[in-house]
């Protein structure tokens, strides 16, 4: 489903999108969103690695589950 929306942009990003949308301002602005949401993805993928990394607790489990997978 797509959604139309107004948006203001200031001069410089204004020419910024006429020169790079190659036409189809819509899509280009689509596209960078969606490279932001992914950006944002990865970041907390990285940063909920890192919190489990840290959790002694967590690894401990961890540890025992990988005893049991190794006993089959």
């Amino acid at each position: 489903m797509d959604h139309q929306m107004t948006i203001t942009l200031d001069d410089d990003a204004y020419g910024f999108v006429e020169k790079h949308a190659q036409g189809d301002q819509s899509a280009f602005i689509n596209r960078l969103v969606k490279e932001a949401q992914a950006k944002h993805l990865e970041e907390a993928l990285r940063q909920a690695c890192l919190e489990e990394a840290h959790d002694e607790t967590y690894q401990a489990e961890l540890a025992e589950w990988d005893v049991c997978v190794a006993d089959g």
